[in-house]
């Protein structure tokens, strides 16, 4: 399996079984990363703003995933579970979109999207187990730091990669990622390496690790 951040909420994901390219959260120009140099099969799209759902940039065909429900892609389980983008039920910034990826080698993936409050048992039972957890934690548009900790220790995944953060790229007015590691130290029990190619490439039994394995993108 391999896992590409090009930035923000955006990830491509490759299937190592059958070579699938998954996009998720595509975003146009105006974010300020590079636009992402990628012809996917499947786009994921969290929900409907400007930095999750730029699909017109991309290049090539391809299908794309925005409404909740459960799908089958080139034998990917695809989940989209329904939860809010704030802590008023939506009512603030409306819904978003979790998206769990179940591949033919047991690996389960979530995207969490822009999730703005910390997930209920309702949406836990549709979720779990999950192996890597991709995690918004620059808070004010999302779960902040704090949040973002409580998240990971009911969802236990093995692999945590925080996204959604500011960057020398991004200038929204949230915190750096460095806010959600110094939280994570000191309340949970985890492991942290900086990755400096933004890639994280994976056998299934690499993730068999005795604690959670905190995965910094270098963007």
């Amino acid at each position: 399996m391999l896992i590409k951040w090009f930035g923000h909420a955006c990830f491509m994901i490759r299937a190592s079984d059958t070579g699938l390219l998954i996009l998720t959260d595509p975003f146009d120009e105006s974010v300020g990363y590079p636009l992402p140099d990628v012809s996917p099969n499947l786009v994921t799209e969290s929900h409907q703003h400007f930095d999750h759902n730029a699909h017109a940039i991309l290049k090539g065909s391809f299908n794309v995933l925005k409404n909740p429900g459960m799908f089958e892609y080139n034998e990917v389980k695809i989940k989209a579970i329904e939860s809010f983008h704030d802590k008023s039920m939506g009512k603030e910034r409306g819904m978003n979109l979790i998206f769990k990826f179940e591949f033919l080698n047991g690996t389960n993936i979530a995207h969490l999207g822009d999730l703005g409050h910390v997930v209920d048992d309702n949406i836990l039972k549709e979720l779990l187990p999950v192996d890597v957890l991709l995690i918004p934690v620059g808070g004010k548009f999302t779960i902040g730091p704090e949040e973002a900790v409580e998240v990971c220790d009911l969802v236990k995944p093995k692999v945590i990669i925080p996204m959604h953060y500011k960057t020398r790229y991004l200038n929204f007015p949230i915190k750096s990622v460095d806010e959600f590691i110094k939280v994570i130290s000191k309340k949970s029990s985890v492991d942290i390496v900086q990755n400096e190619n933004n890639i994280f490439e994976f056998e299934m039994k690499e993730l068999r690790r005795p604690k959670p394995l905190v995965l910094v993108m270098n963007i």
